[in-house]
């Protein structure tokens, strides 16, 4: 399966889906990008084609020719209870009809809260609204592989950050105001252990899966560094910068004020329980199986912050 002639087609040009887009490029494969505006910033030799994926047909038109399709798209979170499950199920129509394998990226909403580490084999509990989303769509994609429809593969990830990854618990609202001398912002508990994987590795993981055969019809923790506490995590960026450590923790009362004016922080409210307890993700079947590692969370930092230096003086 790592023949070059073989076509990978992306869809999404979000964060995910570009790491997966520059891992696919650096390996030599044959890469189609595929977005609704038609614009992403990729290696040379890159296609990017425009698509609107919730259109069937155009979802269609895009997997065409493809060998493997990575589904790294989704809505705006405050639309995904209306938009993202017929968004996917397209994607895998569409991954169907080309002949092609799917792989999926997702993360963790499925499984609910729990009192212990997160592994594959847990059931899905969740409770909130996009929590049993995350656990249809994960179901159905898992019916079409064991009805033979299509080779499906899930992997999944924690609350992500790295190069372009702004949207997110340890995203801008961290690493701006850090570069700026101000006060870092996190979410909820700021001395709770909590699972953050770096952007590169879960692209990485996602390529790794495509390619492996024997990860098919399985769900995979991608790589995931060792749990810090949110406190650890804030010490050690100012530690990089080379400034006192001046952070705080957003809590739910905050995040519901937020929401009556931001869709997005009104969808984080039924999350917070991820903050308010240890959370913490088990990554070890992966790297037992393929050998695959996190990068350590220092370096990984170190290049995010390297990452935001330039977007900053942009």
């Amino acid at each position: 399966m790592t023949n070059p002639s073989f076509l990978h087609v992306v869809f999404g040009s979000g964060p995910l889906g570009l790491s997966v887009v520059d891992e696919l490029a650096a390996q030599g494969h044959s890469v189609r990008v595929v977005s609704r505006s038609g614009k992403a910033d990729v290696p040379p030799g890159v296609e990017v084609m425009q698509a609107d994926a919730y259109d069937p047909a155009q979802a269609e038109q895009a997997c065409k020719g493809a060998s493997f399709v990575y589904q790294c798209a989704q809505p705006p979170y405050h639309q995904w209870v209306e938009k993202f499950f017929p968004l996917q199920n397209n994607i895998l129509e569409a991954s169907a009809k080309a002949g092609a394998r799917l792989i999926i990226g997702e993360n963790l909403y499925m499984y609910g809260e729990v009192d212990s580490p997160i592994h594959e084999e847990m059931p899905y509990a969740a409770t909130t609204r996009k929590g049993q989303l995350r656990a249809r769509m994960a179901s159905a994609a898992m019916e079409a592989h064991q009805k033979g429809r299509l080779p499906v593969v899930i992997g999944r990830a924690s609350d992500f950050f790295g190069p372009r990854v702004l949207s997110s618990t340890l995203g801008e609202r961290v690493f701006v105001p850090a570069l700026q001398g101000k006060t870092a912002s996190f979410t909820g508990s700021l001395d709770l252990p909590h699972s953050f994987t770096y952007i590169k590795d879960f692209g990485k993981a996602l390529v790794r899966l495509a390619l492996e055969e024997q990860s098919y019809g399985q769900v995979w923790h991608v790589p995931t560094a060792p749990a810090l506490t949110q406190r650890e995590i804030g010490e050690l960026i100012f530690e990089i910068l080379g400034q006192p450590a001046k952070m705080n923790g957003m809590g739910r009362i905050m995040m519901a004020i937020g929401g009556l004016f931001i869709p997005e922080a009104r969808e984080s409210v039924e999350m917070m329980y991820q903050f308010e307890k240890p959370f913490v993700v088990d990554s070890s079947k992966f790297t037992r199986t393929f050998g695959q590692t996190a990068t350590p969370m220092r370096e990984a930092l170190v290049e995010t912050i390297n990452w935001y230096r330039v977007y900053l003086a942009r």
